[in-house]
């Protein structure tokens, strides 16, 4: 099968590294086109991250020479990709400009930026969850009145080690009321050269700007639903997040504490608990998406994990690690989930969330 041209919007950042790194050997896309700032535009993308190559391997060789575009020169994409990974690191509302200009040359967005997260009509995708969120995109194409283009995004990072473990609950009928998420995430999700080390070595930093915000909202719009064209969210979990900066290389875990929203004599036992979590699978693995972990929910039943270090590359990096479930005092459950925050919460999700775009035939 001929591999589908993609390009990489902000290629030459921490994030956009990882999109070249990880598409290297993809079996059906292709890196043809790369951009960033002004800056780098006219250099090879080799001269452009020459000191800043960051991911630990050699640069791949079919991007190594590739020449680096402005990425706010629209017209230099055409013609070289058929839609484009964003890593854009801008203010929000340069982004959200920018996407719906490749939007509207025909170029479809796929998004790691957190500018149109947003947007009504904007599906923000993780593919076990809410894959039919992608519906909303005949509507936003049709509000805009563009042809082939359109923005699908990715939520943020801090949310997905727990999310599809709630959501396997929810969708075995025992509906989440209410959650405590104390979170503690790795310094790469600050981006490089990210948070000083003189703040981060011998210490924890419990504040992260906006975060909190985005860990208690987001999983309404992932758990909403298509209506009238627009993206409705859901009434609930009622979400209280503390969000910490740990010295922690990759890796965000988090501790939850919930409260099923069910009389007691309908509430899960553990062992239920344990046996939706291992056998849930959806859409992304009956498709058999390249990027789709084989099991997305994976359970440890040793007291001292989930540990970044051990856990975050189970199933290549796209696994929920679940471990320390038990009963909680003031809730009914409590657990700790790991997910990797450069696979899973940034790029090799970008890259699922495009696997599953091209499986419904939106690049066609």
């Amino acid at each position: 099968m001929e591999k589908i041209p993609v390009g990489v919007l902000g290629a030459t950042g921490m994030v956009g590294q990882r999109y070249i790194y990880l598409l290297a050997n993809h079996p059906r896309f292709e890196v043809t086109y790369t951009a960033a700032s002004a800056r780098s535009a006219g250099k090879t993308f080799e001269e452009a991250v020459e000191g800043r190559w960051h991911i630990g391997s050699d640069i791949p060789d079919g991007v190594r020479r590739l020449i680096v575009q402005d990425a706010n020169d629209v017209s230099a994409a055409k013609g070289k990709c058929r839609f484009v990974f964003s890593a854009l690191e801008m203010d929000k509302d340069s982004i959200k400009k920018l996407e719906e200009a490749y939007a509207a040359a025909d170029i479809p967005v796929v998004s790691n930026a957190s500018a149109n997260r947003w947007t009504e009509d904007v599906p923000m995708l993780i593919p076990e969850i809410n894959p039919e969120h992608t519906d909303v995109i005949v509507a936003q194409k049709k509000h805009h009145g563009w042809n082939k283009g359109f923005i699908a995004v990715k939520p943020n990072c801090s949310l997905q080690s727990y999310m599809t473990p709630v959501f396997a609950l929810q969708k075995a009928g025992f509906p989440v009321k209410r959650m405590i998420v104390s979170t503690m995430q790795a310094v790469s999700g600050a981006g490089y050269p990210g948070v000083p080390s003189f703040d981060m070595i011998d210490n924890i930093v419990p504040y992260i700007g906006g975060e909190e915000e985005k860990t208690e909202k987001e999983c309404l719009k992932i758990l909403g639903r298509v209506k009238d064209g627009k993206i409705e969210n859901a009434s609930g979990p009622l979400v209280a997040a503390h969000c910490n900066r740990v010295p922690v290389i990759d890796g965000h875990t988090a501790c939850v504490s919930l409260e099923f929203d069910l009389p007691d004599e309908k509430k899960p036992s553990l062992e239920h608990i344990e046996k939706i979590w291992t056998s849930f699978r959806a859409l992304p693995q009956e498709l058999k998406l390249p990027s789709a972990p084989i099991q997305p929910i994976h359970i440890r039943h040793e007291a001292n994990r989930p540990q970044p270090v051990r856990d975050r590359d189970t199933d290549k990096g796209m696994a929920v690690t679940v471990g320390r479930l038990r009963e909680c005092p003031v809730f009914d459950i409590r657990f700790v989930a790991l997910s990797h925050n450069t696979k899973r919460g940034a790029a090799l999700g970008g890259i699922l969330n495009a696997e599953l775009l091209d499986a419904q035939g939106f690049f066609e």
